[in-house]
């Protein structure tokens, strides 16, 4: 009985197309430049790169409204300069308020 199954087991191993089959997948898995491990790496980064992705383009949206708010009236490219670049008129000073 146990020299049967030996048999099988050698017969089994010893075929052509499943030792051809076991090094390509070795080869494939662990060894080729895109192996799966290159493969899972740049799956991640992908998943990073499309948040990143929708960040920014929420960011551009938010960018244009207020862009297209200066354009329409004086009084808000004024305050936009005021509150972001600190600028002030000839006669006026400026305190800044640093909260811890």
């Amino acid at each position: 009985m146990k020299s049967l199954i030996s048999k099988k087991l050698f017969k089994a191993l010893t075929n052509k197309y499943l030792v051809a089959f076991m090094v390509f997948s070795v080869w494939m898995i662990f060894i080729d430049d895109n192996n799966l491990f290159f493969l899972r790496k740049n799956v991640n980064r992908l998943k990073e790169y499309r948040v990143e992705k929708a960040h920014f383009q929420e960011k551009i949206r938010k960018d244009s409204l207020q862009l297209q708010e200066m354009k329409a009236n004086a009084k808000n490219l004024e305050k936009f300069a005021r509150e972001e670049f600190l600028m002030k008129k000839k006669d006026e000073d400026i305190f800044l308020i640093i909260e811890k």
